[in-house]
């Protein structure tokens, strides 16, 4: 559910970005009131699992369309809804700056629509509720899919309704709907039980983290370093191997694009001088534009690319890795910053 900048406008664009910031700030100020520096750890290494996922895409079965695990409930269960936000708004950044995905111009539009909506509204008012104070496997099973289902179709209505606002875009309000809507709920079921499976494995190998997981609850707790490890493997094994495999099929958002406009991409016959600016912005910073060498890209797109069909690709692995490394940096030096307490001077 990456947008791309030709489908939003600067009006509707930094409207997005204010409301982020804003959402991103409040969430800054919360973690901050928590005194212990236990969470960052799990912070760092979950943003890596979470951005390593998001780069396995799975098909969805009859559609000729994929979809990707977004993360952001997982991220409010096990840290909490503002933590979880946070590290969401750093792996949209991260991948938006130095991957290409995702425009900076929608950056603010996409923070909102993964994170907003799975950490602050899906997580405390559908999954809370529904699992309850010591939910068993059948109802943490059943939270994470309604929660998740609800958060992707909330994010994927978020979508269409900034689309429709900005009006530079060949996409009719109740067409792009009817396909974007239906084609997110299928991606919502898979993204619930996978979270279904990693609460109920967090559940079984540490379940304090789970009692309580917010900072509005009461303290928290520290993730044990067999935890840790097993996140930091997944994220390398998901970044570095699991991801050769992903589906070539276009996402539940370029499909949706797709069945109205009979294009995956959108472009602006006539591109505003912000557009142009952010453009430029994001070709100087993208390291690994598209998840590749730059100079591999361009050898890839003349077709001169030998042994194109081996599932091994180096590039995908180096850019899993690297990328997965970049956010548990990003979280741990803020983390630190946020951790480190204003010097006081006693009066002799």
């Amino acid at each position: 559910m990456h947008m791309a900048d030709g489908f939003i406008s600067p009006a509707v664009g930094c409207t997005m970005w204010a409301a982020s910031a804003a959402i991103t700030a409040l969430c800054a100020r919360k973690v901050r009131q928590e005194k212990e520096m236990r969470l960052v750890p799990l912070m760092g290494v979950l943003g890596a699992f979470i951005f390593a996922c998001q780069m396995l895409n799975f098909t969805i079965p009859g559609t000729g369309s994929s979809g990707h695990l977004g993360g952001g409930l997982i991220l409010a269960i096990l840290l909490g809804p503002y933590a979880g936000f946070l590290v969401m708004a750093a792996i949209l950044a991260v991948q938006a700056l130095f991957f290409a995905d995702g425009g900076l111009l929608a950056l603010g539009c996409n923070i909102f629509n993964m994170g907003f909506f799975s950490c602050l509204v899906a997580y405390p008012f559908i999954y809370k509720p529904l699992a309850g104070k010591n939910p068993g496997t059948g109802r943490m099973t059943l939270a994470s899919i309604v929660a998740a289902v609800i958060g992707l179709q909330l994010g994927a209505f978020s979508v269409v309704m900034e689309t429709t606002a900005s009006g530079i875009s060949a996409l009719p309000f109740a067409q792009f709907v009817e396909l974007m809507l239906p084609i997110h709920l299928a991606i919502g079921v898979v993204e619930g039980l996978a979270t279904a499976a990693i609460v109920i494995f967090i559940s079984k190998a540490q379940p304090s983290l789970l009692r309580p997981a917010d900072l509005e609850t009461g303290p928290v707790k520290k993730a044990s370093f067999t935890v840790l490890g097993i996140f930091a493997v997944a994220a390398i094994l998901c970044g570095a191997a699991l991801s050769w495999f992903a589906s070539a099929y276009p996402d539940g958002l370029e499909w949706s694009v797709a069945g109205v406009t009979g294009s995956e991409e959108t472009s602006l016959a006539e591109p505003s001088s912000l557009h142009r600016s952010l453009e430029s912005v994001q070709a100087s910073t993208a390291i690994m534009p598209d998840y590749a060498l730059p100079a591999a890209e361009n050898t890839a797109s003349s077709g001169e690319t030998e042994g194109a069909s081996s599932i091994v690709n180096p590039e995908t692995s180096l850019a899993g890795v690297l990328g997965s490394v970049i956010i548990a940096a990003l979280v741990f030096a803020a983390g630190f910053l946020f951790g480190r307490k204003p010097h006081s001077h006693c009066p002799r």
